[in-house]
């Protein structure tokens, strides 16, 4: 085993950075087993020096994370600040100083992930980055690494633990979106501004990425079709438990049935409860990798939280310093299939629709035309009336998007159509 430790400089120190400095303290002895020589935290990056950081030596601790990234003796730099800037410039300059880094920085990849590869291949250094999406669960080097000889058509998943664990609540215990999402907050799982994940866009930011490695093309976040939950209310959930389906925000990339196109989306959606996912409570998150060979594989766990995304840091920390040890690095960028990625209104998917109707005759007849003239198929309707009132629900075969949307859209102005109480997506079946 090699003596002279190598040297590891940390990017924030937060929830999980804390965590990460905390375990790299506990195990030191097996990672240097496991690695072949020993790892030393060399530098601890922070906003706020004057806080206390148990198990982090503050002789350590350095508000000037630039300085810290060009002190060209640093083997790896561990970045868990978030955001798009100060960290592309901090990861890029590492690169330039002979870092090699891991990320768990999902917004950064999503937005710019092309300048990170090209920094990283530039100075031939690592980037790797398997916390940036579903915490601990092993996703990314599966994806990178064990299938790099097969072809991935399609990842479906639920990479975000709040919105799981919201409509997990309203499914379960009938609760409201407002009622579960302070539970959430109370528990941790949400933050002070839940925007970011009940709005989609952590989920589409993950989505982003597993698109461009599953399918070897460039997919960045303004690429992906984003719904959030917060228009999603007790009733959907009720419809659904009347179909025998559950509701989850799904993230979903596919290769087209031609192979000439692909294509990213995070939205809700009724999946059947024979489904696997179907029984993903709380705040985990699960994901289905359908490969042409290996077939359907699913990857289940924590898909946040200070130790699980640690774990996850920790898993990438050691395979980089094996790589420098040995002379080489990992895995880069594979985006040699240049695929363009198709808009939302090309996806074929299925409706739920639940419309607020006259009662009366010839209502259904009406209806049933509209879908008949856009050229989508009905699967199934369910009618009940009262006073005049009516609730028609409608469940399509599968169409395209866009051929669904303009079916909705000549729906609101039928006179007989006094509004669309709900509209939901149905998926895994």
């Amino acid at each position: 085993m090699r003596t002279r430790p190598l040297k590891v400089a940390l990017l924030g120190c937060g929830v999980v950075g804390s965590e990460v400095a905390r375990l790299m303290t506990a195990h030191a002895d097996d990672l240097a087993a496991r690695i072949g020589a020993p790892v030393e935290l060399a530098g601890v990056a922070v906003r706020r020096p004057s806080k206390v950081r148990a198990g982090v030596d503050p002789a350590l601790v350095t508000t000037d994370a630039t300085a810290l990234v060009k002190r060209g003796d640093l083997d790896v730099v561990i970045e868990v600040i978030g955001g798009i800037e100060p960290a592309r410039s901090l990861i890029t300059t590492a690169f330039e100083h002979g870092a090699s880094v891991v990320s768990a920085n999902k917004a950064l990849l999503a937005e710019d992930g092309a300048t990170l590869y090209a920094a990283a291949a530039e100075h031939g250094r690592d980037l790797y980055f398997e916390a940036a999406v579903a915490g601990a669960i092993p996703l990314i080097r599966p994806l990178r690494e064990s299938l790099a000889g097969d072809t991935v058509n399609r990842v479906l998943g639920i990479v975000n633990g709040t919105t799981n664990f919201i409509l997990d609540r309203m499914d379960t215990a009938g609760a409201g979106y407002s009622e579960a999402l302070d539970e959430a907050t109370a528990l941790g799982y949400a933050e002070a501004d839940p925007t970011a994940d009940v709005e989609g866009f952590d989920a589409a930011a993950k989505a982003a990425i597993l698109a461009g490695i599953a399918f070897h093309t460039r997919v960045r976040l303004d690429d992906v079709h984003r719904e959030g939950i917060t228009e999603v209310t007790s009733a959907d959930l009720a419809s659904a438990q009347r179909m025998g389906c559950t509701v989850k925000l799904l993230a979903i990339c596919e290769r087209a049935a031609d192979g000439r196109s692909v294509t990213a989306r995070v939205h809700p959606a009724m999946i059947p409860l024979s489904h696997p996912l179907a029984s993903v409570r709380g705040a985990y998150n699960a994901v289905f990798v359908e490969a042409e060979a290996a077939g359907q594989l699913m990857f289940y766990g924590p898909g946040a939280g200070g130790a699980p995304t640690a774990s996850a840091v920790l898993g990438d920390l050691v395979a980089v310093c094996r790589n420098k040890l040995g002379g080489a690095t990992g895995p880069g960028e594979s985006a040699y299939t240049r695929l363009p990625v198709s808009p939302m209104g090309d996806v074929v998917t299925r409706y739920h629709i639940n419309l607020d109707v006259a009662d009366k005759p010839g209502v259904l007849a009406q209806v049933a035309t509209v879908f008949a003239e856009h050229g989508v198929s009905i699967d199934t309707v369910r009618q009940k009336g009262k006073d005049g009132e009516a609730s028609l629900v409608v469940v399509t075969h599968r169409a395209p998007d866009a051929a669904l949307s303009g079916t909705v859209a000549a729906l609101r102005k039928l006179d007989t159509v006094r509004g669309v109480a709900s509209i939901m997506r149905v998926e895994g079946e």
